[in-house]
């Protein structure tokens, strides 16, 4: 009789399940088959031991990434300790992943199974999870998938910026695809104006300077020597500045209308633009591969190196190759083709286009290229581990193959490897420490800046409060102020001297609207007083 558990990680923690037992597990097959949708069925022949929820979403994050690499969690060994039998021999636990089921069994000492029955009860636990689990309803179940699923994404893409093999990838096959594109369109442009000025493709063969020239010299009729200073500009040779003036005055080309000019003109500036990009895409790369790939970008140049990155996938599958596909990648068809035909396999791919393959004899060039492979392989693996990038390690192995092509050559010995990394080690120390120095400067240098903004936005603000502060105090003196001074207008004296009580509102509307009366009729007025 043989105890089969099966273990099943799921978001939401760890099961463990204790299928029924029987003589052989390969008879177990048609029966999880037939009951794999019947809960009922399923439930008399797999029950649940164990479930170890996880406690928090960062203990779950780590749970998961600890089986994606196959290590045995903390987590996991305890629920495997207390919950499997003490027996062994006889116990056989059943799990997903291989990888997992190779370290449960290093470890603990189990015997693990993998695919055939074990995936068949699987994917019934996967499918009544929520129900075999008391506690949980399959809303929460799948909440925890979602939450785990975007933790585990979200740390898996995480990288540092600066060191970003996506971009040299997507670089590489744009500069690829510009060449091609430059080339065609240049052509094009050659054509197109060899029906007016044909001596010119004799003179002049690289494309940028044709498709500026064309631009510059338009109507070959119109080209005098007023002129010249501005060919030996784009040419830098005056000697062929001025074959090409005589050229235009003996050529054989047929005339041209203005319209099929202008065409010709704009088509130029457009190859002469992407022209341009080109060299500015290629510095980009340049500056790219010294930060991501500055040991390879040294060995085997920017180029070379970035293609090999693009051709494995990224920088940690090219560190992963062993020397032997580095040496040949790039040249997958004729591998098979000889393997195929049982010819001879290649001796090399994309490292052909190194130097030091063309600079070494044609019954060296394999040997090379097999040494050259090896050093790209070191290198890779150096960029892809190492915490500094730097380019120590990429100038010393370079040098390692120009003492290995003197060798082939002169017949002298080149250093041992081991004295060579010695040094190098001891450089790169040195460098390492130099670029941390920087690093803590900048970051000082970063906060004193950071320091003084707040400073200078503290101080703003307080003599924003005190202006404000000010303007009211001033309001609240000018506002009584205003009012003394309608009183005292308010207020009359009489012909004593005395001031007069003030009027109400409806005599000083009657004062006013009353017109001024004459000095006589006030007279007339006091002698009728006096009389009376």
């Amino acid at each position: 009789m043989v105890l089969l558990h099966v273990l099943f990680e799921h978001a939401a923690g760890y099961a463990l399940f204790a299928v029924r037992e029987v003589e052989e597990i390969s008879l177990l097959l048609p029966q999880v088959e037939e009951s794999i949708l019947n809960i009922g069925k399923f439930h008399s022949i797999v029950r649940l031991v164990a479930f170890s929820p996880f406690k928090s979403a960062q203990s779950a994050l780590e749970n998961v990434n600890a089986i994606s690499e196959g290590i045995l969690h903390e987590d996991l060994r305890l629920l495997l300790e207390t919950n499997l039998p003490a027996k062994k021999k006889k116990t056989l636990l059943g799990v997903s992943d291989a990888k997992i089921g190779a370290a449960v069994q290093e470890e603990l000492g189990y015997q693990c199974q993998t695919g055939g029955v074990v995936a068949e009860i699987t994917r019934g636990i996967r499918l009544h999870f929520h129900i075999l689990v008391k506690g949980l309803t399959a809303q929460s179940a799948s909440k925890a998938q979602l939450g785990l699923g975007h933790s585990y994404s979200r740390a898996k893409v995480k990288f540092n910026v600066n060191r970003v093999d996506n971009m040299i990838i997507q670089s590489i096959s744009l500069l690829d695809q510009l060449d091609k594109d430059i080339n065609t369109f240049s052509m094009r442009v050659r054509e197109w104006y060899g029906y007016h000025f044909p001596e010119l493709v004799k003179i002049v063969s690289d494309n940028y300077t044709y498709c500026r020239l064309a631009k510059c010299i338009g109507n070959r009729k119109e080209l005098s020597e007023e002129r010249l200073e501005a060919l030996e500009e784009i040419v830098m040779d005056s000697a062929k500045a001025q074959a090409i003036l005589d050229a235009s005055r003996s050529s054989m080309g047929m005339d041209i209308s203005p319209i099929d000019l202008i065409n010709i003109e704009s088509f130029s500036s457009r190859v002469i633009s992407l022209s341009e990009y080109r060299k500015g895409l290629q510095e980009y790369l340049r500056s790219k591969m010294g930060q991501v790939a500055p040991s390879l970008s040294a060995l085997i140049g920017e180029v070379v190196g970035a293609r090999l990155i693009s051709h494995a996938g990224s920088l940690t599958n090219l560190a992963k190759y062993p020397a032997s596909t580095v040496q040949i990648l790039g040249a997958e068809k004729a591998l098979f083709r000889a393997l195929k035909t049982r010819g001879n396999t290649p001796k090399y791919g994309l490292i052909f286009h190194s130097t030091f393959i063309g600079r070494a004899a044609t019954r060296n060039k394999g040997r090379i290229s097999r040494y050259l492979a090896n050093k790209c392989t070191i290198a890779s693996r150096i960029d892809c581990f190492s915490d500094v990038p730097t380019s120590v390690f990429g100038d010393k192995l370079r040098e390692q193959v120009e003492e290995r092509l003197a060798f082939y050559e002169t017949g002298e010995p080149p250093r041992k490897n081991l004295d060579v990394m010695k040094e190098a080690m001891v450089e790169a120390t040195e460098v390492a420490a130099e670029i941390k120095k920087k690093e803590k400067k900048k970051k000082k240098r970063e906060k004193k800046r950071l320091e003084a903004l707040a400073v200078a936005a503290a101080a703003e603000e307080a003599e924003n409060s005190v202006l404000e502060t000010t303007m009211e105090a001033e309001e609240n003196d000018t506002e009584p102020k205003k009012k003394k001074k309608k009183r005292h207008q308010e207020t009359s004296l009489d012909e004593n001297g005395l001031a007069e009580p003030p009027l109400p509102k409806k005599q000083k509307k009657l004062a006013q609207e009353e017109p001024p009366q004459s000095d006589k009729k006030k007279k007339k007025k006091r002698k009728v007083q006096e009389e009376d």
